[in-house]
């Protein structure tokens, strides 16, 4: 292979991986194929829960009544329809007898019953109110993906016609099945939609076809990755399928963030007359030190969902952190290979020709001038009515977070699904049609040996609480036993809640856990609640330790904090107006909840502040390097945003389409994170960081570099930033004067 000789002042780095640049890729070529193999069928090895608390009361009285009491959680429902006759008709009755013996004779299945074989205190819940509807239940055992397989072999066997009775299949194991096989097919959608759309933006941007496909490579590499990366996870612990989306997002969006500003400063070196090698050492000092510090801000924040116990957070920062970290890896070690190769023909086949149509081709340094000139008067007006534009962009992001006040948190359901999905239509027949909510009560598992007398007095003080409707059992088994108590409201509305913790303070002779759908939000909300204030406090506090260590002013990092936190404000105020109170839900094709699922927010919150930190620290980074050049605050703010600004632009445009194909799915929850996100980034990009930023930083004035004397130092010794150790002696001079006066 051929070794590249390294000029003088090309640095340890830079000669470490463009040493044998062709060696370098072919390496990266063999890795991607085995990541291919390693990460094939990891879809199919994911679960589709994970919202509650594995250490939660709720949890292990599921568990324990799964254990003792299986068909006191079924978790498959055939909802049989008899026509015009009723179900208690002696045909109906005698086919819904055989097929209730049939499955109960099904490998994988246990705890079966039915309307037609219940007893009379159950049986008017299984039983539609127009008595043309009733139930089977019946719990298929094993984990996630044996559930899966056996629901597979089951449904075809039981949904359809038979005889008098039309049969439809649903319960929470169809619809976490349905969920699954969704999003897998909705996810290779929006990769059709997103690659080619991505691909146009690019050459767009760029000009350069050449250039347009390399930051592509470096994210299609970093999801082979990363997927490789979850098939390995599975082997150990319990990952989402949702976090699939989120390594497509964040592997194209955040890989095309790091090659676009790697890309761009490389051709900005060239059009200086530097050599290949040259510019990539220059490029890898400068714009390479911002994409690791890009990359350590954006892990941290996606680090904070390792907090909470849900698997279902915990598995998007598996997700996310690997993506970032095979993202940035990729574009400080192959990006830099691949640039030394291609040097001057990085700027080839030049597509935007044909859309000028015979004028002359301006050179990149005057198209660049043009763009740059845009900025700067955009960096000019806002400086120069900084109050205006500080308080009017703080006024506008505040009012559009509002909304946000009134949200009302709920657990994942069928109505996730589209209203067409077999398992929605079944469990919106049981809310509409039965009376009770069937499948939405709650339980109360009893331990311990107790009296027939003593579980009647239990029975009669929890059947006189205000929000209780009904009380059935207790079903006795040993020293165990359970209740099942419907609420009078909607399984997970506030009177339910409320029930929980009354059900949960009524003294009784023996131990008792509940359980049920609105018990399971209970504690969920709870693990939440508790974790919130420690992940807020990780975040922001390695957040203002990484952005001191790169820019060395106290201000600048409580400014990043604050700022970045503002910018969310509109894509929560969104979440609440469009899915929770169902506005544009016709447009948008989804059913409205009523309620946002608890983890959400959390998850919407630590990827959109992490990617807002993404742009901030391009900014802060340009901003710094003209800063230690000159010394000149106004100027380097007016500086870093010209030669940013399109940057951050172009990029928070190319994830947002990256996220609105995401925002394409099927099923709410993604569709949310999706289109969450791609409101939070452009709103980022195109009012906080071209608005609210640099007016600040005008109202702060030369205050903005100020850090104490102790901190100084430290940041001289160990702080690092874009601009790398060069400064001028008038900026040393200036940063002095602003350390000892403030």
């Amino acid at each position: 292979m051929t070794e590249v000789n390294s000029p003088p002042g090309v640095g340890g780095w830079t000669r470490f991986v463009t040493a044998r640049p062709r060696l370098s890729l072919l390496a990266a070529l063999v890795l991607t194929v085995l990541a291919v193999l390693a990460g094939s069928g990891v879809a199919d090895r994911l679960g589709a829960g994970g919202w509650e608390d594995p250490d939660a009361e709720s949890t292990y009285a599921t568990k324990a009544l799964e254990r003792e009491f299986p068909a006191s959680q079924p978790n498959l429902l055939l909802l049989v329809d008899s026509g015009r006759a009723s179900v208690d008709d002696p045909a109906v009755a005698a086919e819904a007898d055989r097929l209730t013996a049939r499955l109960a004779g099904e490998r994988g299945v246990t705890g079966v019953s039915s309307y037609w074989q219940a007893d009379t205190a159950t049986a008017p819940g299984l039983r539609a109110k127009d008595g043309h509807e009733a139930l089977i239940a019946a719990r298929i055992t094993g984990d996630e993906k044996e559930m899966g397989e056996t629901l597979d072999r089951l449904a075809p066997e039981f949904r359809g016609a038979h005889g008098p009775v039309e049969v439809s299949i649903g319960g929470p194991v169809a619809v976490r099945h349905e969920m699954q096989t969704t999003i897998q097919e909705d996810l290779t959608r929006a990769e059709v939609i997103a690659l080619p759309v991505t691909l146009v933006l690019l050459v767009m941007v760029f000009g350069s076809a050449v250039a347009a496909l390399l930051p592509l490579g470096i994210g299609i590499v970093a999801i082979l990755g990363t997927n490789a990366v979850l098939r390995g996870l599975t082997e150990f612990t319990d990952v989402s399928v949702f976090a699939m989306n989120l390594t497509t997002a964040l592997g194209l969006g955040l890989a095309i963030d790091y090659a676009l500003f790697i890309v761009r400063r490389f051709r900005e070196e060239l059009t200086t007359g530097a050599e290949p090698l040259a510019a990539v050492g220059t490029t890898l000092r400068t714009a390479g030190r911002t994409v690791l510090f890009s990359a350590l801000t954006v892990a941290v924040s996606l680090a904070a969902m390792l907090l909470f116990p849900q698997y279902f957070l915990r598995s998007f920062a598996y997700a996310g952190i690997a993506v970032v970290l095979l993202a940035a890896a990729a574009a400080l070690i192959l990006l830099p290979a691949a640039l030394v190769l291609l040097g001057h023909r990085v700027n080839s086949l030049d597509l935007r020709r044909l859309l000028r149509r015979g004028r002359p081709k301006p050179s990149g340094q005057a198209a660049g001038a043009a763009q740059g000139r845009a900025w700067t008067r955009t960096a000019n007006l806002v400086m120069r009515r900084a109050p205006f534009f500080a308080l009017g962009t703080t006024a506008v992001l505040v009012l559009l977070g509002l909304p946000f006040l009134g949200v009302k948190f709920g657990t994942a359901d069928d109505r996730q699904l589209p209203s067409s999905a077999e398992s929605h239509v079944v469990q919106q027949h049981i809310r509409d049609g039965f009376p009770g909510s069937p499948g939405g009560g709650l339980e109360v598992f009893a331990e311990g040996r107790a009296t027939q007398a003593q579980y009647a007095d239990y029975k009669e003080r929890i059947a006189a609480l205000p929000e209780v409707l009904r009380v059935d059992g207790p079903l006795v088994k040993g020293d165990a036993a359970y209740f099942t108590v419907l609420p009078k409201g909607e399984a997970v509305d506030d009177p339910a809640q409320r029930l929980v913790g009354e059900l949960r303070a009524t003294q009784a002779p023996f131990d008792t856990e509940v359980t049920g759908a609105a018990a399971v939000l209970v504690d969920s909300k709870d693990a939440i609640a508790e974790r919130l204030p420690l992940a807020a406090a990780f975040i922001a506090i390695v957040t203002l330790l990484l952005v001191f260590l790169l820019t060395g002013s106290v201000l600048i990092p409580i400014q990043a904090v604050v700022l970045n936190a503002l910018s969310l404000t509109a894509m929560f105020g969104a979440v609440v107006w469009v899915f929770q109170d169902g506005h544009l839900s016709g447009l948008l094709g989804f059913t409205s909840p009523g309620s946002i699922e608890t983890t959400l927010p959390v998850l919407m919150f630590c990827v959109a502040f992490g990617l807002s930190m993404d742009y901030g620290v391009f900014l802060l980074s340009r901003i710094k390097e003209e800063y230690d050049t000159t010394g000149d605050h106004d100027q380097a703010v007016r500086h870093g945003l010209q030669r940013t600004g399109g940057l951050i632009t172009a990029a928070a445009v190319i994830l947002a389409v990256v996220m609105v194909a995401i925002g394409t799915s099927r099923v709410t929850n993604t569709k949310m994170l999706g289109l969450g996100i791609a409101l939070a980034v452009l709103m980022d990009a195109m009012i906080v960081r071209s608005l609210l930023v640099p007016a600040v930083m005008r109202l702060t004035g030369r205050a903005t570099w100020w850090a104490p004397g102790p901190l100084r130092r430290f940041h001289e010794r160990f702080g690092v930033s874009e601009g790398g150790d060069a400064s001028t002696p008038a900026a040393v001079e200036e940063r002095d004067k602003v350390g000892a006066h403030g």
